[in-house]
């Protein structure tokens, strides 16, 4: 088998737009619901070098690594991030959806109706949890300050809220999405989006990789919701995503790192994996441990220092990691890849299937 290449092709970024990756997703390609169990999700396979498209199922991917591969994988955990509260002085209902943590207490969220929260009300979520509308953010978002009572205010979030399901799942979250909305090695809660790519792996699967000899890498890189947008400017210069947090620990740097020196080849799980990694890289030869935030958009022409394979899914038209799957994959017909996916019965976005560039 040869070695992935991680050089990456030229392009010329002044003719690359975002309605270049516009395509029509009807909601019946998009997955309600994850397949069970979550391997036997079907799996295109994509070379780089020679534009060749197979048709796999993921639990396949096995044929794709070989000793001495590293596979990075994301351990954030979504945290249940949706919620029903009410306003105080109307007991009014409004969706609360929280986006990111701020402070202490403090977060960022989206409201719904928008137009009925304003700064000073005051929303009740159960149990005695309450919070104070503070701040107005882009977007009709807000920022709301949670009553400081003693009580541990993420375990009652995770017990109060629901799975955060994107906006493209059109129906309600069920009390399994807490369970089949993660992957099966999530540690660190922080994430309100599911790092799909990861969420195709399952126990066996993982132990059958190890088994042929690759190493995995567990990096933290808690997802928002950015990746729900479309991109909608037509200067990707002058585009920015919102900033998301990672940790990569010596050890994991240490065994990525390792393969490189090797010459071994570097697998990578999920987009926004891949980017923290890139931002974390020195010189282009290796990745530095450390934590921060990211907002690195990711856009032709860049060159990838560190990953020779990426897994992924079938994205939102103009979306970002769209983008970057192009930038990645280096060859004009993405877009004929995806119309292929819609005729071939592939399902779409978060709980859809997987694609594997190589």
């Amino acid at each position: 088998m040869p070695a992935f290449s991680n050089v990456s092709p030229i392009f010329q970024a002044d003719k690359v737009r975002p309605d270049d990756f516009s395509y029509d997703l009807p909601h019946e390609k998009v997955a309600e619901y994850p397949v069970e169990p979550r391997d036997i999700s079907k799996m295109m396979v994509l070379h780089r070098d020679t534009c060749q498209v197979e048709h796999k199922i993921f639990r396949d991917i096995t044929e794709y690594f070989q000793e001495g591969d590293v596979l990075v994988l994301n351990n954030t955990q979504v945290f249940p991030a949706k919620f029903t509260a009410y306003k105080d002085d109307t007991n009014d209902p409004i969706e609360v959806f929280l986006l990111r943590e701020l402070g202490e207490n403090i977060w960022e969220v989206s409201v719904e109706p928008a137009r009925k929260v304003r700064i000073g009300n005051s929303l009740i979520f159960g149990e005695n949890l309450i919070c104070d509308v503070i701040d107005n953010t882009v977007s009709s978002g807000r920022v709301i300050s949670f009553h400081k009572n003693g009580y541990d205010l993420k375990q009652i979030l995770g017990k109060l809220g629901e799975a955060p399901l994107p906006p493209y799942i059109r129906r309600r979250p069920e009390p399994k999405d807490k369970i089949t909305y993660q992957t099966v090695f999530a540690e660190n809660r922080g994430s309100v989006v599911a790092p799909c790519a990861g969420m195709h792996f399952t126990e066996n699967l993982l132990e059958e990789v190890e088994s042929l000899g690759v190493k995995i890498a567990k990096i933290t890189v808690h997802l928002g919701v950015h990746s729900y947008e479309p991109i909608t400017i037509s200067d990707l210069s002058k585009y920015s995503l919102n900033a998301e947090y990672y940790h990569i620990s010596e050890q994991a740097a240490e065994t990525i790192n390792a393969a490189r020196r090797t010459d071994s080849r570097v697998i990578v799980a999920g987009a926004s994996t891949l980017r923290a990694l890139e931002t974390s890289q020195f010189e282009g030869i290796k990745v530095v441990p450390r934590e921060g935030w990211t907002d690195l958009f990711v856009y032709p022409p860049h060159h990838f220092h560190i990953a020779d394979g990426l897994i992924t899914n079938f994205h939102q038209p103009q979306s970002s990691t769209m983008i970057l799957q192009y930038s990645f994959y280096g060859q004009d017909n993405l877009m004929e890849v995806y119309h292929e996916a819609l005729e071939d019965d592939y399902r779409f976005l978060g709980y859809g299937d997987a694609m594997l560039i190589i």
